[in-house]
């Protein structure tokens, strides 16, 4: 049995591959599973048991040397196909696409808002997605009685251990009461985050959309500063020769309260533009400053919170927010 193995060990030693024909006859004489290997090892009955290791280990270095030997043979022909190119093969033609993800575009655009307020001097805070009424309603200066707190705009979850109501949150504003009864001023940080609204499906309004919240608490900030920082945003985001405009305002959690908004110009040559508005802004309410134990007679401070959605509308020319939740691939791979 010693013979045949170490004759048939010549064999695969001596076998010519020069192509992937014989590369592939060699496996099937040697390799496949009723090749010369596999007859072999079936012949492993006819072996006295006291010669059993000393054949088995001969055996199993055959089968080791014919398999390095295919292996081989196939990376060598393949370097060789690689390199053999024709005259005809034009070498300037540009690759096969090789299909990369990307950033969904309303990531982009959130980090792109969180790049510019980081060139502002802003950090950035975060806070749960699930919040009580104090700090979406209450400190925040929303009465009882106000529409906000209706079902129809809130997704209520459920009574904590207080009796108080849990809500889906409806604003990133709560991360700001958070960061105000956690932190001494000066607080000068932005909220990016999902908030949710019980809210009709339509082109221009969803379930969940994305907000950048900003909060800047300090003594002597003016309203000035706060007109200045939105609009050293619109320009950083739109260009310098961004059309814009700020107009009061009402919120509950500011006094006096402004909105901004950007002019869109539209593709339709039946359009001219409009005004769309951007954001909401204004100089803290102290209401909400007595409210996490911060002096309004020595503190003062403004905030904003703008869509994400909105902004990559305007940046992109986007008509319906509902095609950023649909995954249609062929939206998608534009902002590759």
């Amino acid at each position: 049995m010693l013979d045949d193995i170490a004759s048939l060990k010549e064999e695969v030693t001596n076998y010519s591959i020069a192509n992937k024909d014989e590369l592939e006859s060699f496996r099937l004489e040697f390799l496949s599973r009723n090749g010369k290997v596999q007859d072999m090892f079936s012949r492993m009955s006819e072996i006295p048991n006291e010669k059993k290791a000393e054949v088995g280990r001969a055996m199993n270095e055959v089968k080791n040397l014919a398999q390095q030997t295919f292996d081989e043979a196939k990376a060598r022909l393949e370097r060789e196909e690689a390199a053999d190119l024709d005259a005809t093969d034009d070498i300037t033609l540009p690759a096969a696409p090789y299909s990369l993800g990307s950033y969904h575009p309303l990531t982009q655009t959130m980090e792109e808002m969180k790049n510019i307020f980081y060139r502002l001097g802003f950090s950035i805070a975060d806070g749960p997605e699930i919040e009580d009424d104090f700090h979406n309603f209450t400190a925040l200066n929303f009465p009882p009685n106000h529409p906000a707190r209706d079902e129809q705009d809130t997704f209520f979850v459920e009574k904590n251990e207080n009796d108080q109501d849990l809500v889906m949150r409806t604003h990133t504003s709560p991360v700001q009461i958070r960061l105000m009864q956690e932190q001494e001023p000066p607080i000068r940080s932005i909220m990016p985050g999902r908030v949710y609204r019980n809210e009709a499906v339509s082109p221009k309004s969803y379930f969940l959309f994305h907000q950048v919240e900003a909060l800047y608490i300090d003594t002597d900030v003016s309203i000035a500063e706060l007109k200045e920082t939105l609009i050293s945003f619109a320009k950083l985001m739109f260009g310098s020769d961004v059309k814009y405009r700020l107009r009061p305002g009402y919120f509950p959690f500011t006094e006096p309260s402004l909105e901004m908004d950007v002019w869109w110009e539209t593709n339709n040559p039946n359009d001219d533009g409009k005004w769309l508005e951007i954001l909401g802004s204004g100089m803290v309410d102290p209401n909400v400053l007595k409210a996490v134990n911060i002096d309004p007679e020595e503190y003062t401070g403004f905030a904003w919170g703008m869509g994400v959605e909105r902004i990559a509308m305007l940046r992109h020319q986007i008509d319906d927010i509902r095609i950023f939740y649909n995954n249609d691939v062929r939206f998608l791979e534009q902002f590759h």
